[in-house]
């Protein structure tokens, strides 16, 4: 009886071996996507595109002559298409300003997509800013300089995923991440 357990056993740990090695990429896959979760490019999930307008683009940094300025604060932008503004926030004042977006995507916000293909580029003209003038914290009044330093001009855009970057034509950038 010993030795028919044993020749079972050696027949049935080969085909068990097999069927977890050809399971196992299918398990792995399972629940792995999140509809319009706006994960990273990469990661193998389902993301939604964001357009450029209507978003609230909360800044995370800017970069200008090469150094990097975490932006501190509530730092964030929004651009209109329906009246042709830009406005937000740059940590201590208010900011509005003419912004024209081309090209300008329309997108199902629905829409299901992979974030690789979500990149877009274009070109963002922001006009003169006009600005609240209230002091505040050092920190806060660095970060708006900062970033006034990027209006007045033509900038181009990159959406990827959730992610817009504006540069400069001096290479200056502005890094902002979609509201959730």
């Amino acid at each position: 009886m010993q030795r028919t357990y044993r020749q079972k056993q050696r027949l049935i740990t080969p085909l068990v071996t097999t069927a977890v090695v050809a399971l196992l990429p299918l398990a792995a896959a399972c629940g792995n996507e999140k509809a319009g979760g706006g994960e990273q490019a990469g990661s193998g999930s389902v993301g939604t595109e964001r357009p450029v307008t209507g978003v609230r683009w909360n800044v995370d940094s800017v970069t200008v002559d090469g150094r990097t300025h975490r932006a501190h604060g509530d730092t964030h932008l929004t651009f209109d298409k329906k009246t042709g503004k830009a406005g937000g926030r740059l940590g201590c004042n208010h900011v509005n300003a003419k912004a024209t977006v081309d090209p300008e995507a329309t997108v199902d916000p629905q829409a299901t997509v992979d974030p690789k293909a979500t990149v877009r580029d274009g070109h963002i003209t922001l006009g003169a800013p006009s600005t609240t003038r209230m002091m505040c914290d050092a920190s806060l009044m660095d970060t708006e300089k900062t970033l006034l330093s990027l209006f007045n001009s033509t900038l181009s855009y990159r959406v990827d995923a959730d992610t817009l970057t504006l540069t400069s034509e001096n290479g200056n950038t502005l890094r902002a991440v979609a509201e959730k």
